[in-house]
């Protein structure tokens, strides 16, 4: 009787590869800073929404006149829903 090895458990493609390995160089170091952030917010009790908001910002304000677009859609989207519902005309 001739023995064939189990296929299933040897990986075919990458994706049994983790994920690290497949990412490219900056997506590792983004993935390292990432955890290092989080670890350090961690062991400093700071809450996960304070987290989020501090990452958030950070990269609104690494990217020139982003806060600025965002405000600008967010004030567009206000006005819309004053007109929607009827307490201002149209101009």
């Amino acid at each position: 009787m001739q023995h064939h090895p189990d296929r299933s458990a040897q990986p075919e493609n990458n994706e049994s590869e983790p994920a690290s390995a497949r990412a490219l160089p900056w997506q590792v170091e983004l993935g390292q800073l990432l955890t290092q952030a989080a670890a350090i917010c961690v062991e400093q009790g700071v809450d996960v929404d304070a987290f989020m908001k501090g990452a958030w910002s950070a990269y609104v304000e690494s990217r020139p006149g982003m806060r600025d677009y965002l405000e600008e859609m967010q004030l567009r989207d206000q006005l819309d829903e004053i007109r929607k519902a009827g307490r201002m005309g149209q101009a």
